[in-house]
């Protein structure tokens, strides 16, 4: 096979990565992707790490890193969290986004699904708008294959002015030529079709753009982050400002600039609201002309199980009264279910704290000794078991059953909207349930101690 992996002299600090490379030669990959693509299937094949992979949003919350060497180059992996843009909305779009912009990476392999290619297409334009150095990996092509989905990899190399490659990774079918397309690109000169913005969002970008070069001399892709100054995305200038050492809104030229090309957007109506939904609506339609002509199926056919699901689960009339209705179920069975596995376990340990009271009177230990240690430290480990260990125990596998059938991500979409306001995302709607459970169940920790 040509290519080996490991994970010697690489580790992480918090979410930033030190990587010691060995020689020169060396290269940096970062591996990004959606979640549920396969990507640390990939990752596991490439570098023979045993990266536990998952099927649920934000699995990867850190990046794990490996080394993989071919032929006589070693290239070190990096695993970034699973994401759907780079737009930073959550934390895993931040990881992902700080990282291929400032992680020194050599080349990015964006994994996509090539069941639902057009989906994943936003994150590939995204990633080609920070770096030029970009491979497509389309992974699933076996059960693309099933699905009579037929891809034209060369159709979509040329939509997007980027190597495009075919693999199937979990039987280790295309990773050579993966590998062999890395090493190419990486001595190729790449240029990626930029994505076309409506005229308004063109000529502000056309009138700012060669004053951020000037200030950040190539050190960033300069049209990107011109974007990112029109958008307002201070999080991002600030961590620009501290990696680059400058600061780009006192630099007077940028400042004038920005001004003078707000004013051409405000002239067209495109507010700072208006302008990020302009931003995505152009990125869908770029990704939408890409898969046109290179993704063919049955469109009556193709996923209409799943559209029909839709239409109810996420329905307005329909979405919301079935989701609190199936959440409430859960939170019943949980909280009710739990109380006699709680009873059984509740009874044991405690009797297995009179035991030790008696034993420890029996020993002649000192009054003070046996109750800090049976009354303090075991009792307390003995309530936090008996009524925390049930409900988890049973919440779990049915969040899990939940997550198997495709319906998180439905209810993540139903409450998007409302998080949204919030400075939020649907995503963390479903920590919220996992974080009232665990209040509820402290409450009865707290009201059976008071009891």
């Amino acid at each position: 096979m040509g290519l080996t992996g490991s994970s010697s002299g690489l580790h992480a600090v918090d979410n930033g990565l030190i990587i010691k490379k060995q020689s020169d030669k060396d290269k940096i990959i970062a591996l990004a992707g959606n979640p549920n693509v396969g990507k640390s299937t990939v990752f596991n094949e490439l570098t023979g790490m045993n990266q536990h992979t998952g099927n649920w949003p934000g699995k990867t919350v850190a990046n794990a890193v490996g080394t993989c060497i071919f032929n006589n180059t070693t290239y070190h992996l990096v695993d970034i969290p699973g994401t759907y843009s780079l737009m930073s909305h959550s934390a895993e779009e931040e990881v992902a986004r700080d990282f291929i912009c400032f992680g020194g990476a050599d080349a990015v392999i964006v994994v996509c699904d090539a069941t639902c290619l057009e989906r994943n297409m936003n994150l590939v334009l995204q990633t080609a708008e920070i770096c030029d150095k970009v491979i497509v990996c389309i992974n699933l092509m076996d059960e693309a294959k099933k699905k009579n989905i037929t891809i034209d990899l060369d159709g979509i190399s040329k939509e997007l002015g980027l190597p495009v490659v075919g693999v199937t990774a979990r039987d280790g079918k295309g990773l050579d030529t993966l590998m062999a397309t890395v090493e190419k690109a990486l001595k190729a000169d790449t240029k990626p079709t930029k994505v076309k913005y409506i005229r308004p969002i063109e000529d502000a970008l056309e009138s700012i753009t060669p004053v951020v070069t000037k200030a950040v001399l190539k050190k960033i892709n300069s049209r990107w982050l011109s974007l990112k100054l029109l958008e307002g995305d201070t999080a991002l200038i600030n961590l620009v400002n501290d990696c680059l050492n400058i600061n780009l809104l006192e630099n007077s030229n940028i400042s004038i600039a920005l001004e003078k090309a707000k004013k051409k957007l405000y002239e067209n109506n495109i507010t700072d609201s208006i302008l990020k939904d302009r931003i995505v609506a152009c990125l869908v339609l770029t990704a939408e002309g890409v898969c046109a002509d290179t993704v063919v199926y049955d469109k009556n056919k193709y996923n209409s199980k799943d559209r029909k699901l839709d239409q109810i689960l996420t329905g307005k009339l329909t979405g919301y009264p079935i989701m609190l209705a199936l959440l409430s179920v859960i939170f019943w069975i949980t909280l009710t279910g739990a109380n006699y596995p709680s009873e059984l376990l509740a009874t044991g340990l405690f009797w297995i704290e009179d035991r030790l009271v008696e034993l420890f009177i029996f020993i002649g230990a000192p009054t003070f000794l046996y109750e800090m240690l049976v009354f303090g430290v075991y009792r307390v480990l003995a309530w936090v078991v008996s009524v925390m260990l049930p409900p988890m125990a049973i919440f779990f596998p049915l969040f899990t059953l939940l997550e198997d059938s495709g319906y998180l991500p439905r209810v993540a979409f139903n409450l998007d909207k409302y998080f949204n306001k919030c400075n939020a995302c649907g995503k963390q709607s479903l920590t919220m349930w996992m974080v009232d459970i665990r209040m509820q169940k402290e409450q009865k920790i707290r009201l059976s101690q008071w009891i």
